[in-house]
């Protein structure tokens, strides 16, 4: 069973940075797309990020210039960068992988709380 693990999460005040980290339980190669998405109570789920297996990004509008999505092929991680980080961003953040029969998985998420 594939397995998506995030941590990284935590409290910061507005303005401050998080790195968010999602480490996979088998080799990332099998995922042709991993990405975030995040979930206030309420809510739908909405997309934050994602990254391709050539590295192409795509970024929500809310946190466009703000947030930076990578991966780490040889550790079979990927990592969310979170600058400039406001109240609005406070969610669960869910890390989330595609593979190439195009199943599905996700982490069981980390909380971010932004508040000063």
């Amino acid at each position: 069973q594939v397995q998506l693990v995030e941590s990284g999460g935590g409290l910061v005040q507005p303005g401050g940075s998080l790195r968010l980290s999602c480490a996979a339980s088998e080799s990332i190669f099998s995922f042709t797309t991993m990405g975030w998405y995040r979930q206030t109570p309420g809510k739908e789920r909405e997309f934050v990020a994602s990254i391709t297996s050539g590295s192409g990004t795509s970024y929500g509008d809310s946190v466009k210039g703000r947030f930076t999505i990578s991966r780490d092929n040889a550790n079979n991680a990927a990592f969310l960068q979170m600058n400039s980080l406001k109240p609005e961003d406070t969610a669960v953040y869910y890390c989330t992988g595609v593979q190439r029969n195009l199943r599905r998985y996700w982490g069981q998420g980390t909380q971010v709380s932004v508040s000063s």
